[in-house]
């Protein structure tokens, strides 16, 4: 695909975390970026940040027709990033159906929402890129995970199906699955993280994979390739194993 230098991206989660750091990014790299996130204040702090042209429209992704008012507001774009995301660590014994529904209906269904306000007009223009982000958490089940991998499992099947419908057209589609990745998301736990990253490391790691004609990459590398790997192994030892 190539540099993306001059084209226009919405980034929907971009006032905290990985969306934050890849604004920065992108905006480094030439590309005039709309930013979206709930709070209207830390956006317009961001854009005064960004070295090059940039919007912020506030969205809450659990109000489709806010999600569709702000699609037509920001108008034409280039691209979608869908970074927004909520977590709680939960097991299943200390199940909290509040925080696992606004796990679903952020992480899974805010991306849904936003896709379905934005892919249909990409279609119609015959141009479009459309990038999501999973987990390494998405792979295979995995303890005290309740409603975050499953939401970033279903987000990852959306990438996955959209990629078998449009995978021969005009529209690039992506998912991206990072590991830890040090955000007030992270701080929430209380156990060791391996391979934790700095959102500005996942950042250029993603946004290198955007400028890519790859579907999927999934980061930090040697730490995937055991989530990656969990999807061979027969469920006795899977399950012994966690």
């Amino acid at each position: 695909m190539g540099s993306l230098k001059g084209k226009r991206y919405w980034l929907v989660g971009a006032s905290e975390g990985l969306g934050r750091a890849l604004a920065h990014e992108m905006s480094a790299a030439g590309v005039e970026v709309v930013v979206s996130a709930r709070n209207q204040e830390r956006l317009d702090e961001l854009v005064r940040e960004l070295p090059n042209p940039a919007q912020a429209v506030a969205v809450d992704v659990s109000d489709r027709e806010a999600v569709e008012a702000a699609a037509d507001a920001i108008g034409p774009v280039d691209g979608v990033v869908y970074l927004a995301g909520v977590y709680w660590p939960m097991k299943a014994q200390e199940w909290d159906n509040a925080q696992a529904e606004q796990m679903a209906e952020i992480n899974y269904l805010g991306a849904s929402r936003v896709v379905g306000a934005v892919l249909p007009k990409m279609i119609e223009r015959g141009a479009g890129h459309v990038v999501l982000t999973g987990s390494l958490s998405g792979f295979r089940g995995l303890p005290g995970a309740i409603g975050y991998g499953a939401s970033k499992a279903a987000v990852m099947y959306l990438a996955e199906s959209m990629r078998a419908d449009l995978g021969r057209g005009p529209i690039k589609v992506q998912v991206v699955n990072p590991g830890f990745i040090k955000t007030r998301l992270t701080d929430k736990n209380d156990f060791k993280m391996p391979f934790i990253m700095e959102p500005e490391e996942a950042a250029r790691l993603m946004f290198e994979h955007m400028q890519s004609n790859r579907f999927k990459t999934s980061f930090p590398r040697v730490f995937s390739w055991f989530f990656r790997g969990s999807q061979f192994l027969p469920d006795w030892l899977y399950y012994r194993l966690f």
